[in-house]
């Protein structure tokens, strides 16, 4: 193998390397240097998980003459719950996706009260921070405190409760679940509707030690990365089923047991490293989907889905490990019906890499002849205990190897197998996935795995069948164009999927077209590649091996080149596009 996977992949931002800011000294310097200036009201607006507490005594060092907590405005705890219960619910996993915003959480009786001193208070320096402080106003500098999504579930993880409330001990999965169908759409709206109000932006990714650039910067890096290729900060999570490829293609800690999933390409999840000289500052990719939606999806993806990124990347390593879940993904009119999700997980399995010492497989699809009600009858048996679902008799088990590209259409029962490392290309609505069999497994927390024989027997298309998986959903590559040099596969998806999947073999410089699409990517086979634009439009962008990487729809056309320890080798992309 290669070896030669990026960690740390950033994006160098020029221009500003006296707008950015590490450290509370440093930060707590450029307030002081806007006090002297004659700056009155800041205002400090945090995401949801953001440590309010910490920021409250860094700040309460500059002597405000008033310090309000804007979360004070709120409603209570209890009445927050009651206002979004619709949408939390009682499952364990799934909740409804909220339209709310996030001043329903607040009372506006508190809000003018609030607003009332503030214009009564005529000396001194005020400070209003927290949850929605920009609510109240969005004073004379306007500061905005960014979190990852994935440094949330670390922080749940260790005990932190959700927004408004008092649920340290509860379990991640309820954590989780709050914060993806209410919390964090709530804050990114509100977010949203501030992108050109920031003075300063903040990444309070690291406890103690922040990072922060000024609004300009923020805005010019994010305009940067949406005409150019770009990496996703990747992160790694074990698993019951995780595997060891990772562990030594990517050199992670070897002190892990396992590494079950890589998620380099979501990114409603991933992060955006930008290097401001010697500042490294982390914002959420969900930025750059937010502001700059036309640039990076292309006007015709934009007008489908909105400012949501459809395309999702992931990693999922078996090798030495175990098969997944047996699963099935919602159809559309239910996850419309049931989640207040407009599309569903339509996705597919490209095989990354497959053991060559054992037989590697799929299972995908229900065999023909079957009993339906019996394997209902034996899905619930084995839900409740001491049954081991006979998966072999009911659903099929197809061989796979390296490079095979597996289509799996919403609705399809499917789970990759042991020793095979998973490139998993799908649509980006990723929690919903109904675990039907679990292989009697319980979680890393020794808990029972979530199990939705319920939601799952409502969605399987029992007529997926051995031959029609066979004519449908495996060995569907075809040769789309050929010339000395390169071959242009079709791989995929499905006709009921929205994504459209190319992979490029070559061994010379060739040209690709977006097609008014963002282009997802994977180099899969090969050392390295250089992506250049056609006419010099940005600085020529290295990708590596299993590097998922991400071509905003404004680059049009560009062109892919094996380089480094690849020059003049046969190397190949997989490449996704919204049809």
């Amino acid at each position: 193998m290669y070896n030669n996977y990026d960690l740390l992949p950033y994006k160098e931002i020029n221009g500003f390397d006296d707008q950015a800011f590490a450290g509370y000294e440093s930060i707590l310097s450029e307030i002081n240097r806007l006090i002297s200036g004659g700056k009155r009201i800041f205002v400090f607006d945090l995401y949801p998980g953001v440590d309010k507490e910490e920021l409250e005594g860094q700040l309460k060092r500059l002597n405000p003459s008033l310090f309000i907590d804007s979360e004070e405005c709120s409603f209570e705890n209890n009445k927050i719950a009651e206002i979004f219960q619709d949408n939390i619910t009682e499952d364990r996993v799934f909740g409804v996706m909220t339209y709310k915003k996030l001043e329903d959480c607040y009372e506006p009786s508190k809000i003018e009260k609030v607003r009332k001193l503030i214009s009564d208070t005529n000396q001194g320096v005020i400070f209003i921070a927290g949850v929605g402080a920009g609510l109240i106003t969005l004073g004379e500098v306007y500061f905005y405190f960014d979190l990852a999504r994935w440094e949330i579930q670390l922080r749940y993880r260790k005990g932190m409760p959700n927004w408004k409330c008092d649920n340290g001990d509860e379990s991640i999965l309820s954590k989780f679940k709050r914060g993806y169908f209410m919390e964090w759409r709530l804050a990114d709206r509100h977010k949203k509707s501030h992108f050109e109000n920031f003075d300063y932006v903040v990444d309070a990714n690291t406890s103690g030690y922040p990072k922060m650039i000024t609004g300009k910067a923020y805005r010019s890096a994010l305009h940067q990365v949406s005409r150019e290729p770009f990496r996703l900060k990747p992160y790694f999570d074990p698993g019951v089923w995780g595997g060891q490829w990772m562990k030594e293609v990517f050199g992670l800690d070897q002190n892990t047991p396992n590494y079950a999933w890589s998620f380099d390409g979501v990114p409603e999840e991933n992060s955006l490293n930008l290097k401001f000289g010697k500042v490294l500052v982390e914002i959420p990719c969900m930025d750059l989907v937010l502001y700059r939606p036309e640039q990076l999806l292309g006007d015709r993806v934009h007008a489908r889905f909105g400012a949501e990124f459809p395309i999702r990347f992931d990693l999922l390593d078996t090798m030495e490990g175990g098969n997944l879940s047996l699963q099935v993904h919602p159809l559309t009119e239910y996850i419309q019906e049931s989640f207040g999700m407009h599309y569903t997980q339509d996705e597919s399995y490209y095989i990354l890499d497959a053991s060559e010492d054992e037989e590697t497989y799929v299972y995908l699809g229900t065999r023909e002849g079957i009993d339906r009600k019996q394997m209902e009858e034996d899905l619930r048996k084995a839900q409740e205990g001491n049954y081991e679902f006979p998966a072999e008799k009911y659903v099929n088990k197809f061989p796979v190897k390296k490079h095979d590209h597996v289509l799996i259409p919403a609705g399809t029962i499917h789970c990759s197998g042991k020793n095979t490392m998973v490139l998993e290309i799908s649509a980006t609505p990723y929690i919903f996935t109904f675990k039907l069999w679990d292989w009697g497994r319980t979680g890393l927390d020794g808990k029972p795995r979530p199990i939705h024989i319920k939601h799952g027997l409502k969605n399987v298309q029992w007529e997926r069948d051995t031959t029609w998986v066979k004519n449908n959903l495996i060995d569907q590559a075809t040769v789309y164009f050929q010339e000395d040099g390169l071959t242009l596969e079709h791989t995929g998806l499905h006709n009921r999927e929205f994504i459209d999947t190319y992979r490029y073999t070559f061994n010379k410089t060739v040209t690709c077209y977006c097609k008014d699409s963002v282009n997802m990517l994977n180099l899969v086979e090969g050392a390295q590649v250089t992506i250049a634009g056609k006419n010099g439009e940005f600085k020529p962008f290295e990708v590596h091996y299993a590097e998922t990487f991400i071509i905003p729809a404004s680059v049009v056309v560009y062109t892919m080149t094996p380089s480094g320890p690849s020059e003049g080798k046969e190397v190949s992309v997989i490449a996704a596009s919204v049809k």
